[in-house]
């Protein structure tokens, strides 16, 4: 262990840390790059699939592993990027004998009491962001959010996420998960309605490219109006005349039929709150 690390008086930015990667998805893949990038030593990633660890590893210089028993105690940071169903079982399987390391999970709705009791030294960090393993995003542009189990030990997180991004902030557990539902309406709700939009061209052979200059365009338009100020559509005025054809032509769609009339109502109630 690099006695540096454990001493946040002595801390500085430019120490390198040796980090295990736990898991091998989308966001281990680029977080992974980012901190590999920015000089820090990857030493190992362990994943469910000795296939999948090898395919990161090979990219960060790192070992693979798919044997938790076989991951190495001599790590500084051990960072938990798997889905929240199997993180509290993966938790107390690697905080086990490697006491010594700080532990970090980087989900967005899952305390960091998921560490109580399983390690002396823990947090979160947490890059909100959409990722995807075979499309790399500028790293530095993203909001991280980190929370430590005692000063020293935010500290130390903070400067790690430093070293990836320009945007770090602290924010607590209670606070995060709302962070977290916001993000599924901005971004996981917002993608399933490109979908919605993608099945009613499909329907007349029009190719979905001719929406992603309107979908641009209004992405563009919240760096500079407050979304309610930038709502516009048949549903801010409530065009019954409209929206009752267009509800007539999702007919054969129940569901979507559905979210079209529920969405419609909340931006009209929305709109007469302005």
């Amino acid at each position: 262990m690099n006695s540096k690390l454990m001493n946040s008086e002595a801390f500085e930015k430019n120490v390198t840390m040796r980090i295990v990667l736990v898991g091998a998805g989308n966001l281990a893949t680029n977080i992974g790059k980012a901190l590999f990038k920015a000089g820090h030593d990857i030493v190992q990633v362990y994943s469910r699939t000795m296939e999948a660890a090898s395919l990161l590893a090979d990219t960060l210089d790192a070992a693979p592993t798919n044997n938790i028993a076989d991951i190495t105690t001599e790590a500084d940071v051990f960072i938990f990027s798997v889905k929240d169903s199997v993180l509290p079982e993966l938790i107390a399987k690697v905080c086990e004998g490697r006491q010594k390391g700080i532990f970090i999970h980087t989900a967005g709705s899952m305390p960091i009491e998921l560490f109580k009791d399983k390690a002396l030294r823990y947090g979160v960090l947490y890059p909100m962001q959409t990722f995807s393993k075979d499309k790399e995003v500028n790293f530095k542009e993203i909001p991280c959010f980190i929370e430590g189990s005692d000063a020293p030990t935010s500290v130390l997180i903070s400067s790690l996420a430093e070293s990836v991004s320009d945007n770090v902030r602290f924010l607590s557990s209670a606070n995060r998960k709302y962070l977290h539902l916001a993000a599924v309406f901005a971004c996981n709700f917002a993608n399933h309605c490109y979908a919605l939009a993608a099945d009613v061209l499909q329907q007349k052979n029009i190719p979905f490219d001719v929406m992603l200059p309107l979908i641009d365009e209004t992405a563009r338009k919240v760096h500079k109006f407050a979304p309610q100020e930038a709502q516009t559509g048949p549903a801010v005025r409530y065009d019954e005349n409209v929206i009752s054809r267009q509800l007539e032509m999702l007919n054969s769609n129940p569901l979507a039929k559905e979210i079209y009339e529920k969405m419609s109502q909340s931006i009209h109630c929305k709109a007469l709150m302005k």
